[in-house]
């Protein structure tokens, strides 16, 4: 750990802090259609849309009927995606310029469910598998559209916390329309332009052929011994899909190396903007929390929470990468001005270790999964933080809307166990918790681990089925495992990388975990919104638990936590905890 790296990190969370007011601000006055400045150029395309599709911006939604919206056009992309992958042999040379086949069923409808979910888990190397034309309209549209559809379901949800005997959660089409033109199209220019001039590519070339300088020798899948003296260097419209994957919260990589391909990701300032605009959003939206409920101190409250589990996790993740490994020994493994010292294996050298260990916490606070170093040669501790930022649940700042959202349920929780403590009934913003927002907010909360466990306990115990996709084995290969359910259930889509994915049995149990991880955990989380929305305001008193103070937000914290460590402690007891114990006894997996 260098004072280095702590400036690095210090620097990023500031600038978040910095940009959470006026990007809530913004988030506020789009959502409630209060003039902005691109309201000239954008208000046109809009009326346009809605004349065009037929849709009564004016006509609001009561939260079943913005459920089925929000399933239909979820399940429309997902099949357009299908198809185009299934048919991109018939793309053209131009947008298909290797020729590359139509994709296999399974790894279709795994990649279109993984997209649509804004999971983004990539069973496949996308440089040898998918065309320029489906990167582009299959894959990176549906990093607008998964993310709008977040964005308008948090805003739904705030809806129904600010409102006061109403049956209506807002417009469904709108919220989607909004999000996407006013908040995620003019960013993610920005941040492309801003991404080719640090030298990511955005091209439509064929792929290059260079030679090696060096003859290699490579062991075929028939075991057969090769020789290799050429390299196949892919090219593509990388820097639009770059901006929406990282904007987004989305993380499916234009390359297999994703953020760690210099093409992608070619210098620490584009790996400090790529994690500025993971977090811009989800930061943004707490405050838009507090300002459309009535209380700015309710959302710096959640912000500050949200921080503070950001922070104990990279921290922790930095802790560990920078020791050095107790299995080498009679080297020095300092850091100095020559070496990174630490654990360097799997990451780049021109990010070290404080900008991987910061980047895998924040692509796994929020649901991105886009890496910029491998985390299956992390630490057995190192890799232990990124799994358990997911299996908190995604609400540390979390995925576009989505993490807001799942933070709420807990704040629902957490006010419950207030009111239980002093023996009254629970109240949120001046609503009472009743039964039936506690009763939801649970099938929320154990929907996630009863399907992470169900099906981790399924492979470990099919050999034939799990077992047999594993580079590691023991402890290390149930981390793989369990990583993998985790991400696709926590719609996060980053992985152990040690795992094969691309087989019959996971890309068929790993959609479901993401479509199950997405849209089961959303329904019940409108069921609430709408149950909100139709209370009545009561006044506070003296008894009424507040949530603007820092006892709020240690709460909402310590509630946060011991939910995660109830749930999966054990899981992690059998996988991360143990190697890190056997590492130091001299065993490796």
């Amino acid at each position: 750990m260098s004072l280095n790296g702590w400036l690095q990190i210090s620097l990023f969370i500031a600038c978040i802090l910095l940009l959470a007011k006026p990007m809530g601000d913004y988030l506020t006055r789009v959502f409630d259609r209060r003039k902005t400045f691109l309201d000239p150029i954008l208000n046109p395309c809009e009326r346009l849309l809605y004349r065009l599709t037929r849709i009564k911006p004016e006509q609001e939604m009561r939260w079943t009927e913005y459920a089925v919206a929000m399933l239909t056009f979820s399940a429309a992309t997902a099949l357009l995606t299908y198809v185009i992958e299934r048919t991109q042999q018939w793309h053209g040379h131009l947008l298909n310029p290797q020729h590359l086949p139509g994709v296999e069923p399974a790894l279709a409808l795994n990649t279109a469910i993984s997209f649509t979910t804004n999971t983004n888990w990539q069973s496949y190397s996308p440089e040898g598998t998918m065309s320029y034309l489906t990167q582009m309209l299959g894959l990176a549209t549906h990093n607008f559209w998964s993310a709008a559809v977040g964005i308008a379901l948090a805003v739904a949800f705030i809806r129904g916390i600010a409102r006061r005997e109403a049956n209506t959660l807002g417009n469904f089409w709108v919220d989607l329309t909004r999000a996407t033109l006013w908040v995620l199209v003019p960013i993610s220019i920005a941040f492309s332009i801003a991404l080719v001039s640090q030298g990511v590519i955005q091209n439509f070339k064929p792929y290059d052929t260079a030679k090696l300088v060096e003859q290699q020798k490579v062991t075929g899948t028939d075991g057969k011994l090769t020789t290799v003296t050429t390299q196949t260097i892919a090219q593509g419209p990388v820097a639009s899909q770059e901006a929406i994957k990282m904007l987004g919260t989305n993380g499916g990589g234009f390359f297999n190396a994703n953020s760690a391909h210099p093409f992608e990701n070619p210098t620490p300032l584009s790996n400090f903007l790529q994690m500025l605009s993971i977090f811009l959003i989800p930061a943004g939206l707490t405050i838009m929390l507090g300002k459309m409920v009535g209380s700015p101190k309710h959302g710096w409250a959640v912000l500050a929470a949200m921080t503070i589990l950001w922070f104990v996790a990279t921290l922790t993740c930095y802790w560990a990468e920078a020791k050095p490994n107790p299995l080498i020994h009679n080297a020095d493994q300092r850091a100095s001005l020559t070496q990174s010292g630490g654990n360097m294996e799997g990451k780049e050298v021109r990010f070290g270790i404080a900008n991987s260990a910061l980047f895998a916490a924040v692509t796994t606070d929020a649901s991105c999964g886009a890496v910029n170093s491998m985390h299956d040669s992390f630490t057995p501790l190192g890799g232990m933080v990124p799994m358990v930022n997911i299996l908190l649940g995604e609400v540390v700042f979390g995925g576009v809307g989505s993490g807001l959202y799942g933070m709420l349920v807990f704040v629902i929780m957490a006010v419950f166990i207030a009111g239980l403590m002093v023996g009254r009934t629970p109240e949120y913003l001046g609503k009472k918790i009743e039964a039936y927002d506690v009763q939801m907010s649970m099938l929320y909360l154990l929907i996630f681990p009863f399907i992470i466990l169900g099906f981790t306990a399924v492979s470990v115990l099919m050999p034939n089925l799990g077992l047999s996709s594993l580079a590691n084995h023991g402890p290390h290969g149930l981390s793989e495992i369990l990583y993998a359910y985790t991400s696709a259930t926590g719609n996060n889509g980053s992985a152990f990388a040690g795992l094969n994915a691309n087989t019959h049995w996971y890309n068929y149990s790993l959609t479901v975990a993401m479509f199950f991880g997405r849209f089961m955990m959303i329904v019940p989380m409108l069921a609430i919104a709408g149950n909100l929305a139709r209370k009545k305001i009561v006044p506070a008193s003296a008894g009424t638990f507040p949530v603007t103070t820092p006892l709020f937000t240690l709460l909402l914290t310590g509630v946060i936590v011991i939910v995660g460590a109830l749930t999966f402690f054990p899981a992690l007891t059998l996988g991360p905890i143990l190697e890190h114990l056997l590492l130091h006894a001299g065993h490796t997996f």
